[in-house]
């Protein structure tokens, strides 16, 4: 990096006090949430880190950026987040206030980074970095609102098979810091590198577009599913106690009378979703009973959604459980990424006194230990490897790597009744589109009350209504390819990363020898720029 210039910045780049710039990173913050489901305007993924990067850039100092960029989050995460109400205004209000940090902490770095000549890049190393950061602290992480997760419909959705989505949130930053840096001093070396930078990943994003993994024959199974359809809204969105099992029996019920009637192929299972059973199957005799009714009916085996209860020890898992009408539940395999607050309380003793109403948890959840995949024996006496993930482990990319390593055909089980009726459904929805994009794999998507359906491998995908019963059977090819994806996506994330860490580094530096030298008021620019 080149020595700091004396000159003071021009008056077009002068700081502006941190409430001038508010306003234009909140418009950031809403343009962000524009860029994901349901409004789908991928565009505005760029125009909001850009808006973010000349609020914070023309910010008097890390402080001032810290608060710009804090209200970015805080206008970000309060509009994408508020399906998080039908749970509780006080757990919305808590997830979506800690969650806006990580982009107050992000306007810090990126201001420290801004007069550099590769401010962009080191910019779209933050971005990964506290991306990264966020899906991993506090508490197991939230990595749901991921700029990776906004362009399935754009050219760079190529480029999801080859390095995955965290490389896709590198690629929207990065694009989206050139747009900025050139708006803050226009220049034309500035504008041909935006534009060769754009093209470039055109150019690759179309090629991953269009590439498709080796054919592996036309050996196909026949899947069925049942979305039982639940009273939806908030906690209790299941309803009674059996409901939902009772709704996915009789859901089971009419799949069969379709198939007798020729309507849907014979399938080779069915899988009904996450929480199918709300009740312990192994413990409750009327759960079991209708399970059991419902495989006989159908003639097949059935994996179905469960929780187990260790009443003694006040914990519980979700799990998926193979039931083969002739040997009963064989096989399990129990969710490993948990919702805190949701499914588990994070330091129970201390928060369950002062938030009664996290009650509503009830017994705490302790995660799987084992990938979600395991090989079964269908009735035509074949053997069949399949692969698992359970609802809110879709938005944890190694997670479902590792279930579908090996398997054939991938399913998502999923239980989103207490969101019915908000976007969250839509944005987990999209998440699991990308994960089929990553793979290059079809996954059947199974829920209690929507969005069920089958995605492709290119994230395309058919969907049956939401908030209704319904069922159908889809042919699904038995596929055990790789991707780039599933091998380089972590590596990836991890460099984009390192390149924020360098770039925070080197910013840091920077200051501390303008401070040095007593030219630290109106940070100077970089010169070569």
């Amino acid at each position: 990096m080149s020595e700091a210039s004396t000159q003071p910045r021009p008056a077009h780049d002068a700081p502006l006090p941190w409430w001038a710039l508010a306003p234009v990173a909140g418009v950031g913050g809403l343009a962000a949430t524009l860029a994901f489901q349901p409004f789908n305007l991928w565009p505005l993924a760029f125009v909001a880190v850009a808006l973010l990067a000349w609020a914070t850039r023309r910010a008097g100092g890390p402080g001032a950026a810290m608060a710009v960029g804090w209200t970015f989050g805080v206008l970000f995460m309060f509009t994408s987040l508020l399906w998080q109400t039908s749970i509780m205004v006080l757990s919305y209000a808590g997830l979506s206030l800690v969650m806006s940090l990580f982009y107050a902490v992000l306007g810090a770095g990126l201001h420290l980074t801004a007069h550099h000549r590769w401010a962009p890049l080191w910019g779209a190393g933050l971005w990964t970095l506290v991306e990264w950061v966020s899906s991993v602290f506090p508490f197991g992480g939230f990595a749901w609102m991921r700029l990776g997760y906004t362009q399935l419909d754009s050219w760079l959705a190529g480029f999801y098979p080859v390095a995955g989505a965290a490389s896709v949130t590198f690629l929207v930053a990065l694009i989206g810091h050139l747009l900025a840096h050139w708006v803050a001093r226009r220049s034309l070396a500035r504008a041909a590198v935006a534009v060769v930078t754009t093209l470039v990943t055109v150019g690759v994003g179309w090629g991953g577009i269009a590439w498709s993994p080796p054919a592996e024959g036309a050996d196909a199974v026949e899947v069925g599913w049942v979305q039982p359809g639940a009273p939806g809204g908030g906690v209790y969105g299941l309803g009674s106690a059996r409901t939902v099992t009772f709704n996915s029996k009789a859901e089971t019920g009419r799949l069969v009378d379709a198939v007798e009637a020729r309507e849907w192929p014979q399938p080779d299972f069915i899988v009904w979703p996450e929480n199918s059973t709300d009740m312990d199957l192994r413990q409750d005799a009327t759960t079991r009973d209708a399970v059991t009714a419902a495989v006989e009916d159908a003639g097949v085996p059935i994996l179905v959604g469960s929780i187990y209860t260790d009443e003694a020890r006040q914990e519980r898992q979700t799990v998926a459980v193979w039931w083969d009408g002739a040997v009963g539940p064989e096989l399990v395999y129990a969710k490993r990424n948990l919702v805190p607050f949701g499914e588990w309380i994070p330091f129970r003793d201390f928060f369950l006194p002062l938030v009664p109403q996290l009650a509503y948890v009830g017994h705490q959840s302790v995660p799987g230990q084992t990938p979600g995949a395991f090989t079964v024996t269908l009735p035509d006496g074949n053997p069949l490897r399949v692969g698992v993930a359970i609802c809110y482990e879709v938005i944890y990319p190694q997670t479902v790597v590792e279930a579908a390593r090996g398997a054939e055909v991938m399913v998502v089980q999923s239980s989103n009744a207490m969101y019915q009726g908000t976007n969250q459904i839509d944005q987990q929805f999209a998440a699991t589109r990308v994960r089929a994009a990553e793979l290059r794999r079809e996954i059947l998507v199974v829920t209690t009350s929507g969005i069920s359906g089958l995605i492709g491998p290119r994230g395309d995908y058919v969907r049956a209504p939401d908030s209704i019963g319904a069922h159908g059977v889809h042919s699904m090819p038995r596929r055990t390819h790789t991707t780039p994806a599933m091998d380089l996506a972590a590596p990836v994330e991890y460099l984009g990363a390192a390149i924020g860490v360098i770039g925070l580094v080197v910013g840091l530096a920077s200051r501390r020898r303008l401070r040095a030298g007593g030219r630290l008021e109106g940070v100077p620019e970089q010169t070569g720029q």
